[in-house]
């Protein structure tokens, strides 16, 4: 979406990512971005660390092509983007989407996977080597003020490091009027007169899903409500699905609770319920959160990583803690019971993603960025009101 965006803005991007399928063309255009995929194929939980030698021979390869390397989640990816842009003389800016990438406490479940912990000498040498190497990048982007903190406590000069948030095509996700949703119910299998309670993300433990089954299970004692649990638990280490699959069927709750797996429909399955659940015990910034309040859902989730920062606790949302089985049903109970107060705090969601969070606001922040680090003009709006970046005297401006 980013770098769409960007193409729009007269940036010539293209993207490099993993061959995460065999299924999938190794060159492709998407969006009309062009889009290189590059070993290894395949699923795999450590594939990111074996694409680190493929992705310093790609930016090798291809240095005549771009001016600017930005890294999304630069955990293995940072150091090859950093070492290629010191190299071959290009700007290079790198953006955490989680929490603890900087500082390794990121790596602390998959380092107890392979018997090491986060404090012994391997990890913390192979740290002090990568953060020596990434705090030579340009410019570092934090999704929320927690990250950017982090980056200072990892020695981040304060004056490179930019505050941008995820963003939401509110054109996709937007609310849907009530002869939509009835549609959209009977298109997705969906009950017509049930409440509709929906979680959408991985299905791991840390999410806080086995402590809401139980809830739910518990709210359908005096409630018609269903629960739609969107995604799947996929190569994650926390992956719980199966666990959450038996007890559904063990406690005879197929009925009312559905698993929907990994779609490319998200935002239907939104706009088709009436509250949104995230009730989370660590995230960064869970574009799941402002995907569903973009549809006008009322949402319920935990003051956890930037989560604050986007959900006022009863003017756009409510919070509760995590792990709080009484905090939780009494919050969703709310909502099931109190559908003008619902009501209220969906709109509220809405107006927040609109101001805030919108892909046209956030794409203009990283057309700003960009054009600094790489040392070009100040963009100018066109007639057609699409921001326009003026081009330099020489060389067309490129973003990998």
């Amino acid at each position: 979406m980013l770098a769409a965006d960007l193409a729009a803005a007269g940036f010539e991007a293209f993207v490099v990512t993993r061959r995460s399928d065999a299924a999938l063309a190794s060159t492709d255009v998407v969006d009309g971005v062009r889009v290189y995929r590059i070993a290894p194929g395949g699923p795999g939980r450590w594939s990111r660390w074996f694409m680190v030698p493929s992705a310093f021979r790609v930016l090798a390869r291809m240095r005549r092509r771009y001016d600017l390397i930005f890294v999304s989640g630069f955990k293995a990816l940072g150091v090859p983007a950093v070492l290629a842009s010191r190299l071959f003389g290009k700007v290079c800016i790198l953006k955490a989407d989680s929490n603890g990438e900087m500082s390794g406490a990121f790596f602390r479940d998959g380092l107890s996977a392979v018997g090491l912990a986060p404090h012994s000498r391997v990890f913390r040498t192979f740290l002090a080597v990568r953060n020596c190497v990434l705090r030579r990048a340009d410019a570092f982007v934090a999704i929320t003020s927690r990250i950017a903190e982090e980056f200072g406590a990892g020695g981040v000069r304060r004056e490179i490091v930019h505050v941008v948030t995820n963003a939401v095509d509110t054109n996709t996700y937007r609310p849907a009027g009530n002869d939509d949703k009835s549609a959209l119910r009977r298109r997705l299998r969906l009950p017509q007169r049930r409440i509709l309670i929906t979680y959408a993300g991985r299905l791991v433990t840390y999410k806080g899903l086995p402590l809401l089954l139980r809830v739910v299970e518990r709210l359908q004692h005096d409630h018609d409500v269903g629960l739609v649990l969107v995604g799947s638990g996929g190569l994650d280490i926390h992956n719980c699905e199966a666990d959450l699959r038996a007890y559904v069927d063990g406690r005879g709750l197929s009925a009312g609770i559905h698993f929907a797996g990994e779609v490319g429909n998200v935002h239907e399955y939104l706009q088709a319920s009436d509250i949104f659940v995230l009730p989370t015990e660590e995230d960064a910034f869970p574009l799941a959160l402002i995907e569903a309040m973009a549809c006008g859902l009322p949402v319920v989730s935990t003051p956890i990583g930037g989560i604050p920062e986007i959900v006022t606790h009863g003017k756009n949302g409510l919070l509760v803690q995590p792990r709080d089985f009484d905090q939780l049903r009494d919050a969703l109970r709310d909502l099931i019971a109190n559908r003008d107060r619902a009501a209220s705090l969906g709109q509220a969601a809405a107006r927040t993603v609109r101001a805030r969070y919108s892909r046209e606001a956030i794409a203009k922040e990283y057309v700003e960025l960009f054009n600094r680090a790489a040392g070009f003009r100040e963009a100018e709006p066109s007639r057609a009101g699409v921001t326009r970046v003026p081009e330099p005297e020489s060389e067309y401006r490129q973003a990998l």
